[in-house]
């Protein structure tokens, strides 16, 4: 059984349809990446499958089970973690501070196995050395560390992450890479949208190509890559 499915999801703003009759099954432990050019409707299927925004038609799955009218905090606690691609950790907290507000409140870890837990994902993301760092004082890579590492704080089964690499270096986006690829090879599901193909391709065993809030394709990247359509909509090349 798929982990996350989705069946005919739309969603329009006014007359502007941003996402039109998108299906698709994520299978556990899979990774998923997510590409097409701004305003293909990539965030607002990240709302749609977080409960942030309510679908004007279709429907959302977990585990088999219809969460579509669910909150965002109902769908967390289920299993759904997410990355912003804005870093929006609270400033005025420490590190290790923003993951127990994720791992008690969003993770429902008793206030006994929250610290243990916390500081176990603070060692796995990189993020040991700055736990008592505030938050509103790190730099860009640690910033987007912790976006990562409060997603994983919440317990989840799917992590979606919302460009997690951009702005970074070509050494930053490879430290972040690795810490991903660890993540995703312990179990976890991820769907991931990404403009930094290089780190997308490095984790993903599918591509999805979104555009004007169609799915165009979903297949192996590189096959994806290769079709003319991708190559002329996405990359700006004539088929």
């Amino acid at each position: 059984m798929a982990i996350l499915s989705l069946r005919g999801a739309s969603k329009s703003f006014g007359a502007l349809k941003v996402t039109d009759d998108v299906s698709f099954d994520l299978a556990p432990g899979e990774a998923l990446g997510i590409i097409g050019p701004n305003g293909a409707g990539k965030s607002t299927l990240f709302n749609l499958i977080t409960g942030n925004l309510r679908p004007d038609a279709g429907r959302v799955f977990l585990d088999g089970r219809d969460v579509t009218t669910e909150t965002p905090m109902q769908r967390c606690a289920s299993g759904i973690g997410r990355s912003f691609q804005i870093p929006q950790p609270f400033d005025h907290l420490s590190v290790y501070e923003n993951l127990l507000v994720a791992a008690r409140f969003g993770g429902g870890l008793s206030a006994s196995a929250a610290p243990d837990a916390c500081m176990d994902i603070l060692r796995r993301t990189g993020l040991a050395q700055v736990a008592d760092r505030k938050a509103g004082g790190l730099p860009l890579l640690s910033r987007k560390r912790l976006e990562l590492a409060r997603a994983m704080a919440t317990q989840p089964r799917v992590i979606l992450l919302d460009e997690i690499a951009g702005g970074l270096t070509d050494g930053e986006c490879g430290e972040l890479v690795a810490t991903i690829r660890a993540i995703h090879a312990e179990g976890t599901a991820i769907i991931w949208i990404e403009h930094v193909l290089h780190a997308l391709t490095a984790v993903v065993s599918r591509l999805m190509v979104l555009n004007f809030g169609k799915m165009l394709m979903i297949g192996a990247p590189d096959a994806v890559m290769a079709a003319p359509q991708v190559r002329e909509i996405y990359l700006g090349i004539e088929a």
